[in-house]
């Protein structure tokens, strides 16, 4: 099909799951929140207080974020700190990056 671009080493189906992911408007705050906390990371203690919703609650949301390869995490004691991947989110990226070029006539 003319026009249909699909980014370098995905497909459309890889990319169904973390646009799902992201398709959540609490999900894609968190998202950016954790990408844009102090170190790069965040754990959900960091997170709650900007929501109003429970912490098993965030931590659903981070679980799902988890799942579709947005986010990484890493036990410290009782807390386990979440982490962007960049590349997960380059993909994404790469995804809509055709559709802001300008058309060719």
């Amino acid at each position: 099909m003319p026009g249909v671009v699909e980014p370098p080493g995905a497909t459309t189906p890889d990319l169904a799951v973390p646009l799902k992911a992201v398709a959540d408007p609490v999900r894609l705050r968190l998202l950016s929140m954790i990408g844009s906390h102090a170190g790069g990371e965040a754990c959900v203690c960091d997170l709650t207080d900007a929501f109003d919703l429970t912490a098993p609650t965030i931590s659903h949301h981070l679980k799902v974020l988890r799942t579709a390869g947005l986010i990484g995490s890493e036990r410290r004691g009782t807390w386990v700190y979440y982490r962007i991947i960049p590349s997960a989110v380059n993909r994404l990226g790469e995804l809509f990056a055709p559709l802001a070029a300008p058309a060719a006539v």
